[in-house]
């Protein structure tokens, strides 16, 4: 059978990516139509994780000469093929051109997952030499690549319109969820000792991108209406930002809270939780807000996940989301807008029958997104392309 050598962060590691790939790589293992995957995992600098054994290789993120050696070891193993988990920030060098090294040296059919995918002429870049050097790492990927996947129609267009990446090597994918089953939220709750509460949730690493702040401030005139409104936001600030600023973040939200008069209101969950915990609370959600501020964003778990779980979902309308919740599936609200964000709960919790129609429609599409659905799928790529 075939053998695929995946290179990604991968868990422990706190990271949307990793934990992405350990979802996909132990899904596609239960189809049993590979051979058991392994791993080549991609280190943040400075740090080292007690891996399991699937993991065979790692990459110092920073250092090139690692990315160098990793190629060298795939090529000298038995690997018929090489998934590359891509994501900015998780390989080494400017818009993480380390990982056009290692493509260079690889002599492996590659197909790359890219989660995410930018114009070339996007907000994000600050000088024209940063909108040149991403340029250059993702156009070096399309020829590199045999296939590439990405997770929305945007995407595709992006890159063939923008990357002269040949059509016919790009391959939309979605992001996996898990099988929820459709339940009442009632359960759930009672199990979290959350009874008698109207829950609205936002879980995943904290950072100042994520715009809580927003769904924050959307709050006090929903709460005179509903008292018994209780805001989770859920996960521990992302590690990069941490590292970088402690929890300042974290910090500015508390104060905007007691400033706010919503200690009653909202609370913090300051842990990484475990899939199976995260999706009991998102049982336990009658409403989930995603108040992202990039238009940029062309993936997130986290939404994916709340409409597996057929939650509905007020969002703000990065390309993602308006994909994802397009036709009836979700509300989108504007950026840096609280009182939007106030417009769409109360559409919600004042109209019963509505929040039932986008639940069934949110549920229903998620339906084709559960990861035995995406695994299968991406096995069949892998086979299609291997050599």
């Amino acid at each position: 059978m075939l053998r695929v050598a995946y290179v990604s962060s991968y868990s422990p590691r706190q990271c949307g990516i990793a934990t992405f790939t350990e979802d996909l790589t132990k899904s596609i293992d239960k189809l049993k139509v590979l051979e058991p995957s392994t791993i080549i995992a991609i280190n943040d600098p400075g740090s080292s994780y007690n891996y399991g054994t699937e993991v065979l290789w790692q990459i110092d993120e920073d250092n090139i000469t690692s990315h160098e050696k990793a190629a060298e070891y795939i090529n000298s193993s038995d690997f018929d093929l090489v998934n590359v988990q891509h994501e900015f920030g998780l390989f080494g060098g400017v818009w993480g051109e380390y990982l056009l090294t290692f493509l260079e040296k690889l002599e492996k059919p590659i197909i790359t997952t890219m989660h995410t995918t930018l114009f070339p002429d996007a907000k994000i870049f600050q000088t024209p030499e940063s909108a040149d050097a991403h340029n250059r790492v993702v156009s070096g990927i399309g020829r590199a690549s045999i296939a590439i996947v990405v997770m929305t129609n945007m995407a595709a267009h992006i890159l063939q319109e923008n990357y002269d990446v040949n059509k016919d090597k790009i391959k939309v994918i979605p992001h996996g969820s898990p099988s929820f089953p459709f339940v009442p939220s009632e359960p759930a709750k009672k199990d979290l000792g959350l009874e008698g509460r109207t829950v609205l949730s936002t879980f995943g690493l904290l950072s100042k991108d994520k715009g809580i702040q927003y769904a924050i401030r959307a709050l006090p005139d929903i709460v005179k209406e509903h008292p018994d409104l209780l805001y989770l936001i859920i996960g521990v600030t992302h590690p990069q930002v941490r590292m970088g600023e402690g929890e300042k973040y974290r910090k500015r939200l508390v104060r905007l809270i007691n400033k706010l008069n919503l200690v009653e209101n909202v609370r913090f969950h300051n842990r990484f939780l475990s899939k199976d915990e995260l999706m009991q609370y998102l049982q336990a959600t009658d409403v989930y807000i995603c108040p992202y501020l990039k238009k940029e964003q062309l993936s997130s778990g986290t939404v994916t996940y709340a409409l597996g779980a057929g939650k509905p979902i007020i969002s703000t309308p990065f390309y993602y989301a308006e994909e994802l919740l397009a036709e009836g599936r979700g509300i989108l609200c504007k950026f840096n807008s609280p009182n939007s964000i106030t417009d769409g709960i109360r559409q919600l919790l004042d109209n019963p029958e509505k929040k039932a129609h986008i639940e069934k429609l949110a549920y229903e599409h998620g339906q084709d997104m559960t990861w035995p659905r995406v695994a299968s799928r991406y096995a069949g790529l892998f086979k299609e392309f291997a050599q």
